[in-house]
């Protein structure tokens, strides 16, 4: 059986908003696996925040940039041990520095990235430097890149989280696009609409559903249809342009973009948080 730490106990609570027992009885039943762990809560009807598809990390910086004609934009995330360090201002500068040479070369991947030059070295190498300067791993994990008509970055306060949202229209007004970045912060929706949201994804939200019918003694007939209408709900509740507007809850983000510029919409976005 595996140990399950207090600390994977309070890191599940984190994500979910579960109890700490059921958080416990959970990773026990799955031997510590987190996703599972996760469906077990749903499936017994807990009433959680939503699994994201945010990348595991620890410390470090979150930086989002875009060019000053706000047609490109990148993000990338630098990684090191400590808090400490992260909130460091020659860190915070050295991780912008890498996310500016990601925007004004585009390379095509984050290999491709470590490989660019960066003061007479490549940034892979810096990186290395300045490990052994700090005195802790650092690590550069994710990079992400897009270009569209309009292109807005956000950076939350600490830099442990970022967003890039592309925009399909030119010169949107600088609050709009700066909302819609606050709002992909704040709720993290797991795809732009219904239509992009990944088949697994689908599949295992009626599987929930079907087992909450089914716990809760619903007619069988009625089962399919009961998991129909909890994948709708999740579908309003965790794609962008369905979600209610943080701003006004009278109205949906699809609806609020619409009344900035009519035909306004979101093409892409990319989220990252460095929180569990």
């Amino acid at each position: 059986m595996a140990e399950i730490k207090a600390s994977d106990v309070g890191k599940l609570r984190k994500m979910t908003g579960a109890g700490m027992m059921d958080c416990k009885k959970a990773l026990v039943e799955t031997g510590g696996d987190f996703d599972q762990a996760i469906d077990i809560l749903r499936k017994k009807g807990q009433k959680i925040a939503s699994k994201r598809a945010d990348r595991d990390a620890t410390e470090g910086s979150v930086i989002a940039v875009t060019s000053g004609d706000n047609k490109k934009g990148a993000l990338i995330v630098l990684n090191c041990e400590t808090d400490f360090v992260a909130k460091n201002a020659d860190y915070i500068t050295f991780a912008t520095q890498i996310a500016n040479i990601a925007l004004n070369n585009m390379p095509a991947d984050l290999d491709a990235l470590k490989a660019l030059e960066f003061e007479g070295k490549t940034i892979e190498e810096q990186v290395v430097i300045q490990t052994g300067i700090i005195g802790e791993k650092i690590d550069l994990s994710f990079y992400a890149k897009t270009e569209a008509p309009h292109v807005v970055g956000y950076i939350h306060p600490g830099n442990k989280l970022a967003t890039m949202v592309s925009l399909n229209q030119e010169n949107v007004e600088v609050q709009v696009g700066k909302d819609i970045a606050m709002q992909v912060a704040a709720m993290s929706p797991v795809s732009v609409n219904k239509d992009d949201v990944p088949a697994e994804i689908i599949a295992k939200e009626l599987e929930i559903g079907r087992d909450i019918a089914i716990q809760e003694g619903k007619p069988e007939k009625l089962i399919d249809k009961i998991a129909e209408g909890k994948l709708n709900k999740f579908f309003k509740e965790n794609t962008l342009l369905s979600q209610q507007f943080i701003k006004d809850n009278k109205t949906n983000v699809a609806d609020y973009l619409n009344q900035s510029s009519k035909g306004l919409t979101v093409t892409d976005f990319v989220r990252f948080s460095l929180n569990a």
